[in-house]
């Protein structure tokens, strides 16, 4: 009605024509939570931006705010938003004045609560095509409304809302995407039983800030300069910081479900990792490239342990969670709200560089920035004073794209001006002077060629503008939102407990959140003492009662990353006596997800260990090819093999996959592994075997009732587990049993049940195959830890 009036517009001094003529079609936009906080500071603005922009580009637009408000007071909230939006400043106030009315005047406001709501909103949008004579080109559904609510949603305009065949929908999603990977993959499920991922669209605002977005722009103009010293033999380290000022205050409800690793680094600063780790494609303009190059990126990520991250939580974070939340006056969170956390790629580009992404509340200032700092190896006879300051070889090299307030306090790319000039496109960006007194990072400005916006936008009215145009290389996919989730849900899970550094805030935190990083892990560089949140829960010495036998042999028991530890270096002490004496270490290494952890903890922190002289081999394997994520020769090579410095020769995984099949007994790979044995293993006695136990009682791939394995001469056989997959190749309990040194590793709750049993029964090997383990001349030790131990 009121919409249909003005789809013919006198425009400036003259008439635009007929829309029927020019149109490429019309667009629809409805903005979902219309009347909220985000819509009333960014969206609304964005829009009218997209309006500004495309005005003249052949589309039509209507625009449909829509809440659960009742029409009356939420059309009202809404256009008081309206009234208030903004032309650029180079924009005439005569053209501004004309562009806003008409905006105005194409938006309209609906309730949209139930479904009939949204077959209303749907047959009106019809109406008017039709009265105008239009063809639809697609509808942009906008929700900035909480994840709750986009399932419902979601239904409603999958069901009766949906552009006909022929037009596009684009739907927008706002974070969060899930508080772990378990919930991501259940939103992202019912998403997907409503749309297509192409028609998903899930929004992360950094993505379209000036100084991100052009990181890989960035680096393909610059592919001259930056193809010989992107990599690990030049870059010394990368800092991806997000620092603010303000605290939680009125959003602790909010906060105290996410933190800030939730809310600031699985997504903003990942995003940014991702842009700097990836390959560049061949062509950084082909979304779907881009895409594929960011998930290689996520795959080549090392897991997060515990010590990858410090944590804080400024002092009055408590208080604000008490008041606002109505929690009692004992309560304690356990919410950070600060984090630094040390990221490593493992590929051959970037292996052995740290990433360290920071980002917290209540700090001294606020800033966003990555800095990408470059090796210098360069010595200077000149005294300092006599060298030329911008070009000397011995300033720091770095590239900085700064992402907004700080001391700049706008968007920009530096690059110091002993690396090189760098190409950067002269229609978006321009090279900037700043004040002469001005430092960064310790340098002052003219030591940086440095390169400003020559138009700066915010970042909502950029990602509106690409969801205009359909470029989804500035969107989360799901892939990506999983692989994120899948690398950050580990480290989340094994610091929810964790004591925080609690800081005063502002600069008053002085040296108290500096942090360092000590052989792969981090740690506060001030040995503070740190408040224990969790005063209740049962600490190492608490169980110096325990025994320290277990079924007659020697027990080591702590919490498992102690425990860990202790086997790490018990193992090194074993291998480097074994070397001493012998010349060479055998060491047998089975399978599962218990030694994973183990495996990390040997590849990056017992640099002394005699990997040279060492010979691996697999207690077990399951049949299927070596590169199948379900091999545990594939974990092997993923968390140790390819971090160590093993000979090839010296890896000896076992031969399963023989004549394009897996584990055919005429094949003969178990003969093939027994004869491997027997000519390298002295007296067929391995040096150490490192078991672990299943929930059954199973060790190795020996299951109880086993047909073969558990006695007679074999020392390799094929056995077949309750579980897939099921074929395993395993070595037999005599040959294990023939070992100088076994050690069984027993972790988490989910084994509690099995070590209680395992303490009580005799020798049953058929039963428990694991209580059949009695090496004949060597020792046994159980490495059990205290939750599998106590419960």
């Amino acid at each position: 009605k009121m919409l249909g009036r003005v789809l013919c517009t006198v425009l400036f001094a003259g008439t635009l024509p007929s829309l029927v003529e020019v149109s490429q079609g019309h667009i629809s936009v409805v903005l979902l939570g219309a009347t909220g906080d985000l819509a009333k500071k960014y969206l609304w603005q964005g829009l009218f931006d997209l309006y500004m922009d495309q005005v003249s580009s052949g589309h039509s637009f209507t625009f449909h705010g829509a809440a659960l408000t009742a029409l009356e007071p939420g059309q009202r909230l809404m256009f008081d938003v309206l009234k208030k939006l903004a032309c650029p400043p180079d924009e005439s106030p005569n053209r501004c004045a004309v562009l806003k009315d008409q905006f105005l005047k194409l938006s309209q406001y609906h309730q949209l609560k139930t479904a009939e709501n949204y077959t209303a909103l749907n047959r009106e949008i019809e109406t008017l095509l039709r009265q105008e004579g239009l063809k639809e080109a697609g509808r942009i559904f906008y929700f900035s409304v909480p994840p709750f609510a986009y399932t419902e949603i979601a239904r409603h305009i999958n069901s009766s809302c949906r552009p006909p065949p022929g037009a596009w929908l684009r739907v927008v999603l706002e974070k969060p995407f899930g508080h772990d990977l378990e919930s991501a993959q259940q939103l992202a499920a019912e998403l997907a039983s409503f749309f297509r991922e192409e028609e998903m669209y899930r929004v992360d605002h950094y993505l379209g800030k000036q100084a991100v977005a052009h990181i890989l722009p960035f680096r393909d103009q610059n592919r001259q300069f930056l193809d010989p010293i992107w990599n690990r033999h030049h870059v010394e380290r990368v800092e991806i910081v997000l620092k603010e000022t303000v605290d939680a205050k009125g959003r602790t409800s909010f906060y105290e479900q996410y933190g800030v690793i939730r809310d600031v680094l699985q997504n903003h600063l990942t995003e940014a990792l991702m842009f700097l780790t990836m390959e560049l494609p061949a062509n950084v303009s082909r979304a779907e490239e881009v895409l594929r190059c960011k998930l290689q990126a996520f795959q080549s990520l090392r897991g997060l342990e515990k010590k990858s991250a410090v944590l804080g939580q400024y002092q009055a974070y408590a208080s604000q969670v008490q008041e606002e939340l109505q929690k009692a006056e004992d309560y304690i969170s356990t919410t950070p709200t600060f984090a630094g956390v040390l990221i490593h790629s493992d590929s051959l580009r970037w292996e052995g560089v740290p990433f360290l992404l920071t980002s917290g509340k209540a700090l001294d200032e606020r800033v966003g920035y990555v800095r990408v700092l470059f090796k210098n190896r360069a010595y200077c006879t000149q005294s300092e004073t006599l060298r030329d300051a911008g070009h000397s070889q011995c300033k720091a090299k770095q590239i900085i794209f700064y992402i907004g307030h700080g001391a700049l306090n706008a968007p920009a790319v530096l690059v110091s001006r002993n690396l090189f000039r760098p190409i950067m496109p002269e229609g978006s960006w321009r090279e900037a002077v700043g004040p002469s007194d001005l430092h960064i990072f310790g340098q002052p400005l003219s030591d940086y060629y440095v390169y400003s916006p020559v138009k700066e936008r915010d970042a909502y009215s950029i990602l509106i503008s690409n969801i205009y145009r359909g470029r989804k290389d500035f969107f989360i996919t799901t892939e990506n939102l999983l692989a994120s989730w899948r690398f950050w849900t580990p480290l989340l899970n094994s610091v929810s407990r964790q004591p925080l550094r609690l800081y005063p805030g502002g600069v008053e935190n002085q040296h108290l959140l500096d942090f360092e990083m000590v052989g792969g892990e981090v740690a506060f560089t001030l040995a503070e003492p740190v408040e224990l949140l969790n005063p209740n829960r049962l600490m190492p010495s608490d169980y110096r009662t325990i025994q320290s036998k277990f079924r007659q042999s020697p027990l080591v028991s702590a919490w498992s990353e102690d425990l860990i530890s202790q086997l790490a270096s018990d193992i090194e002490k074993t291998a480097s006596r074994t070397v001493a004496h012998s010349g060479q270490f055998h060491l047998a290494l089975s399978g599962g997800s218990s030694p994973v952890v183990l495996f990390q903890r040997l590849a990056r922190h017992h640099y002394a260990f005699p990997w040279r002289h060492t010979h691996i081999w697999l207690v077990d394997e399951r049949c299927v090819p070596l590169t199948d994520a379900e091999s545990n020769f594939f974990s092997l090579h993923n968390h140790l093999l390819q971090s160590v410095r093993v000979p090839y020769f010296n890896v000896h995984p076992m031969p399963v996959h023989l004549n394009q099949r897996l584990c055919v007994e005429e094949d003969r790979g178990t003969e093939m592994y027994a004869k491997e044995i027997v000519a390298l293993v002295a007296n067929a006695s391995f040096d150490l075997v490192l078991l672990g136990v299943g929930t059954d009682g199973h060790t190795a791939s020996l299951f109880p009732q086993s047909e073969n394995g558990l006695e007679g001469a074999q020392t390799v056989v094929l056995t077949e587990s309750p579980v897939k997959p099921h074929q395993r190749m395993s070595l037999s309990l005599p040959l294990i049993n023939r070992a100088r040194q076994v050690f069984v590793l027993v972790l988490g709750k989910g084994k509690h049940d099995i070590t209680t049993l395992l303490s009580r029964v005799g020798h049953q090997p058929r039963k428990w195959p694991v209580s059949g383990v009695s090496p004949s001349s060597g020792q046994l030790v159980w490495y059990v830890d205290y939750e599998a131990l106590l419960g």
